[in-house]
C-alpha cells in the first residue's frame, strides 16, 4: 500500500515541473512514443520516480544540478529500484532540453531491448531426402 503523504507528494510534483521535466512528459504523454504508456511522478515503494513505463518497467530520471550533491542518494535509490525489477535511466536536464532526439532514440532503444523476444523458430531439417 503506499502511504498517502507520498501520494501527496507526487501531486506536488506533478504541479511543480521542471522545465525539462515538461519538455520530456510533452513527448512521453498520450502514447505518442511508439504506444508505450508512461506516467509521471509516480510513487514505487517509498520513492517517486520522474517518469515510468509500468509494462516495459522502464523508469526514467532527470537530473538537474543540485543532483550531484545527492548522489549517494540517488545510487541508493536506483539499487533499490533494479532490486525490485526496473531498470532505470538517467538524463541531465540540459539533455533533454538540448538533444532531445537524442534522449528518446536512448528511451526508444531500452523499451524495446527491454521487451522479450519471440521464441525463434526453429531451423529446417537439413537433408530430408531418402534415408529417413
Amino acid at each position: 500500500m503506499i502511504h498517502p503523504d507520498i501520494t501527496q507528494s507526487a501531486r506536488r510534483l506533478r504541479q511543480k515541473m521542471s522545465g525539462a521535466e515538461q519538455r520530456l512528459w510533452y513527448l512521453l504523454r498520450r502514447r505518442q512514443l511508439d504506444e508505450f504508456r508512461f506516467r509521471r511522478q509516480q510513487p514505487i515503494g517509498h520513492f517517486i520516480v520522474d517518469f515510468v513505463c509500468l509494462k516495459e518497467r522502464l523508469i526514467i530520471e532527470l537530473d538537474g544540478g543540485s543532483h550531484t550533491e545527492t548522489q549517494g542518494y540517488d545510487e541508493v535509490r536506483t539499487a533499490w529500484l533494479e532490486a525490485k525489477g526496473y531498470r532505470v535511466l538517467r538524463f541531465w536536464n540540459n539533455d533533454v532540453l538540448g538533444n532531445q532526439e537524442g534522449v528518446i532514440e536512448v528511451i526508444l532503444d531500452a523499451l524495446y531491448r527491454g521487451r522479450r523476444s519471440p521464441l525463434p523458430t526453429p531451423p529446417p531439417k537439413v537433408g530430408g531426402g531418402d534415408n529417413e
